[in-house]
């Protein structure tokens, strides 16, 4: 069996807290790739399907712009912050 290294790749990722986020959804929300539910939730349509994130979760936007959840586990055993330099210069 061969080994293999995920690639980096930088994405855009927010910290799920609970019911509507502030703005950031916005286009998703009218787009119907996410619902509120009553119970505090989000769900998201994704490529796999609907999943569900709970709050504490982070939502990530992929290379080709989808949405997903993920574990704080495993975002933080997965990512590391990046540094921004795109308005230096």
């Amino acid at each position: 069996m061969a080994k293999y290294r995920k690639k980096p790749v930088v994405i855009e990722a927010v910290r799920f807290r609970s019911g509507e986020q502030d703005g950031c959804f916005n286009a998703d929300v009218i787009a119907g790739n996410i619902r509120y539910p009553e119970d505090g939730t989000m769900l998201i349509r994704t490529l796999e399907g609907v999943m569900c994130a709970q709050p504490g979760d982070w939502i990530i936007r992929g290379v080709k712009g989808e949405l997903y959840p993920c574990k704080p586990d495993i975002f933080e055993a997965t990512y590391e912050p990046v540094e921004d330099n795109s308005n230096v210069g």
